[in-house]
């Protein structure tokens, strides 16, 4: 496997003061809850069922982690944040979570190769400045049949939450780049205070394309959530966006991030 390099491992008090808060509030817990479950299934219609060996990558303060943990998958967890860290380990110790925790980087993950069932990215790519050798670290660690989830930046829509600047996604990558210096040195409150703030923007269709090349089935969150039970007129317009690839374009620019979920052959 990869040998890590040298990372900045330590974390703003206001980065780690926010992450630390929000990993525990409702909508977070919540929406974790809704990536776990639509991954089971997606998995169940596959015909697997648990329990997994899943690897949470990026994992902060361990909230999702410690999810899959308490209904009895094997869960290691990974952030370059050495702080959220140690408060994710403590926090599942507390709760007599045995989750396996590592402060490393997400291009040299310390695990096998083949050695799991589900990769999660939760929010990652976007702040790794080489996010192809991230995605193909944790491709490397999928076995065959595993489903790999990310969740990142969308280029398509200006909506974000990355910057404080309105409309960021859209800026021109020179504006972008100046941006990115500035708010790692005298404008730390445009990217809330990451050490690591948001360089790359990406759209589905791009990262589709690299997965399915490397022997992945993908689907956007518009062919996940036409699987859900769905009232009328929500099962319409869903079966309108997947009918028609300007409709689909279009719901991705008015939806915030870019979500994907992959399954491999």
């Amino acid at each position: 496997m990869p040998q890590p390099t040298g990372f900045d491992h330590s974390s703003d008090p206001s980065f780690f003061d926010y992450y630390a808060r929000e990993s525990l509030s409702a909508g977070t817990v919540q929406r974790f809850e809704r990536v776990r479950d639509r991954a089971l299934a997606l998995l169940a219609r596959r015909g697997r069922h648990g329990p997994f060996s899943v690897l949470d990558i990026g994992c902060g303060a361990g909230t999702q982690a410690m999810l899959w943990a308490g209904l009895g998958h094997q869960v290691a967890a990974i952030d370059v944040n050495e702080p959220l860290v140690v408060l994710g380990r403590r926090r599942a110790a507390e709760r007599s979570l045995p989750i396996r925790f590592d402060v490393g980087s997400a291009t040299a993950l310390p695990y096998d190769s083949a050695s799991v069932d589900v990769a999660l990215l939760p929010e990652l790519l976007e702040h790794v400045a080489e996010w192809e050798a991230c995605l193909g670290e944790a491709v490397r660690t999928l076995r065959p049949g595993g489903l790999l989830y990310l969740s990142t930046t969308s280029w398509l829509c200006p909506r974000q939450e990355e910057f404080t600047l309105p409309g960021y996604s859209w800026y021109p990558g020179p504006v972008k780049r100046w941006c990115v210096r500035r708010s790692l040195t005298t404008h730390p409150q445009w990217a809330n205070h990451a050490r690591y703030p948001a360089v790359n923007w990406f759209s589905y269709y791009g990262l589709s394309r690299w997965l399915r090349a490397r022997g992945f089935q993908t689907l956007d969150r518009f062919d996940v959530l036409a699987q859900q039970p769905l009232g009328g007129l929500q099962a319409t317009v869903v079966g309108a966006i997947r009918a028609l690839p300007p409709a689909r374009l279009l719901a991705h620019m008015a939806t915030a991030g870019t979500t994907v979920w992959a399954l491999r052959d």
